[in-house]
């Protein structure tokens, strides 16, 4: 070949390759589930460090606040893929959102009852007759469950936003989650040995939590755009449990950003808590794939209890994405 030949060759191939690196990047908006903290770290890492755009993705993540859950979000087409937790997407599905799980990042339930030992609580039948500290909607429905499989009758007071009525003893004791409240507990200075704890999912009402999800018809149009995300997602994360400074530094930046009150300390809690329960022991990396059983078995639980009318098959509630 001759050289002025080999070097238009080449000329050719450079031009190709930056026709492909200036594709535009597709544009998908995420809604997680709640407002900014570790438990969504590895979204904001896959966006911070162009992971997303490695995909060819272009990702808003949006700042979700009490009044604008993410399955409406989705439901309107203001959201492309959304975190919920399982039985908000069940109870979603039965009310006509279009939902599909694409992806299941924790297979093991973080809601737990938080009692001090000073009261005397120490088993599940101490809780007989006892005020209990709890959240209304799809955080009722464990505890109820947990209370019946122990024949326990307990005076369910409503709770806010905050812990402060059990600090103040207004309470005997407290629905909690692992990687937040329960920390929020230890932190004003109670040791974990001074508080007797019930987690539902060793006392068998495991409902699984953060799941993604997208509409089943924007996955059957283009279910690259969905697989891209998930991929993408897990790599966030996988960089965020192996660097857990900068992931909390790009955690604090978002929570500044959206007036979310918090600190550091806090957010590596909840981000190696967020690790404990999306890597069981032993596990290099979660499967992140929704089990038909678990499906089930929440689903049942909430037809039984009268949460939803009607069981959507399984097969047409989750769809299993190629492997990367």
């Amino acid at each position: 070949m001759r050289p002025w030949r080999r070097t238009a060759s080449l000329a050719l191939v450079v031009a190709l390759t930056q026709a492909a690196w200036a594709a535009p990047l597709r544009r998908l908006t995420f809604a997680p589930h709640w407002q900014a903290q570790a438990e969504f770290a590895g979204y904001y890492v896959a966006a911070a460090r162009g992971i997303y755009a490695r995909r060819g993705l272009d990702v808003q993540i949006l700042s979700v606040a009490a009044d604008h859950a993410a399955s409406q979000l989705l439901a309107d087409g203001r959201a492309d893929v959304v975190s919920l937790w399982l039985t908000t997407a069940i109870r979603s599905r039965d009310r006509g959102v279009p939902l599909v799980n694409v992806a299941q990042l924790l297979g093991r339930s973080s809601l737990m009852l938080v009692a001090k030992k000073s009261s005397g609580i120490r088993e599940p039948s101490d809780l007989q007759g006892r005020k209990i500290g709890v959240w209304d909607g799809d955080f009722l429905l464990q505890p109820l469950a947990f209370f019946q499989s122990h024949g326990v009758r307990a005076d369910l007071v409503p709770l806010g936003s905050t812990i402060n009525l059990f600090l103040r003893g207004g309470v005997d004791a407290t629905l909690a989650t692992w990687f937040n409240e329960y920390h929020t507990i230890l932190d004003t200075g109670v040791e974990p040995d001074e508080l007797t704890t019930f987690f539902f999912s060793e006392n068998g009402v495991n409902f699984p939590e953060d799941g993604l999800y997208c509409r089943a018809d924007a996955l059957d149009a283009d279910p690259s755009a969905c697989r891209d995300f998930v991929r993408a997602s897990l790599e966030g994360w996988d960089y965020a449990f192996a660097n857990p400074d900068e992931a909390v530094a790009l955690v604090m930046q978002r929570m500044i950003e959206a007036h979310v009150g918090t600190n550091a300390a806090h957010q590596r809690w909840m981000l190696e808590r967020m690790r404990d329960l999306m890597r069981p022991a032993n596990a290099e990396k979660a499967s992140a794939v929704l089990r038909g059983e678990d499906y089930d078995r929440v689903a049942q639980a909430l037809a039984v209890s009268g949460w939803i009318e009607r069981v959507t098959p399984f097969s047409e509630f989750a769809r299993r994405l190629e492997s990367p």
